[in-house]
């Protein structure tokens, strides 16, 4: 079934991408947005992040539900923590308000091949990550409930990467796509580690 589109839904352009459960804190100063934000808090109600690039406002962002209100202001200003919910494409900008806002359709999944046996191994190189990192390895069965935007949302991805993953609509692909940069993170946290002890040993690293 297709998502009716969603006019006056209220958006915040910034310089990040965020992903559907995804927690990141936002500080709000511009009049605009404390209205927009203020009126969101009291209804209950999502606003869309969309990430402003260096070569414009992006096509596909992603809703979000302020979480909490770590300080509220006299003047207004806040910080906050908004959580990420769903995909969405921007169809047009309505400028009509006081703050952005545009008429949004929301983006579900279409069916992807393979979506166990790419969640086997994304979850896997995963788990070797974060092993590499922490010494720690995940517990296997809350690794085996974790979705591509759950475990991407705890590490750190470029944001040209992020809006791609975010772009996506197969989970198996998303699946795939983390399970090549996990294995890339991986490789890259071994050549620091080398690197380091190779320099500690006798202050000369060698590049092969």
């Amino acid at each position: 079934m297709v998502a009716e589109p969603q006019p006056d839904f209220p958006l915040f352009p910034l310089p990040v991408v965020l992903l559907p459960t995804e927690v990141i804190p936002l500080h709000i100063f511009e009049d605009r947005y404390k209205t927009m934000i203020s009126l969101c808090i009291d209804e209950g109600s999502e606003f869309g992040i969309v990430w402003l690039s260096d070569d414009g406002l992006k096509e596909i962002g992603c809703t979000a539900r302020v979480a909490e209100v770590l300080e509220q202001m006299e003047d207004g200003r806040m910080n906050v923590l908004v959580r990420g919910g769903s995909p969405f494409r921007l169809l047009e900008r309505q400028e009509e308000h006081v703050y952005p806002a545009g008429k949004i359709e929301l983006l579900g999944d279409r069916p992807g091949p393979d979506q166990e046996e790419a969640g086997d191994d994304a979850r896997e190189r995963y788990a070797d990550l974060l092993e590499s990192l922490t010494s720690e390895r995940p517990d296997a069965n809350a690794l085996a409930e974790l979705s591509a935007y759950e475990m991407a949302a705890t590490v750190e991805i470029e944001l040209d990467v992020k809006q791609g993953l975010l772009e996506l609509r197969s989970e198996g692909e998303r699946l795939r796509m983390l399970a090549r940069l996990f294995k890339a993170g991986i490789k890259r946290v071994e050549l620091a580690r080398d690197i380091s002890d190779r320099a500690q040993k006798n202050g000369k690293v060698r590049f092969q």
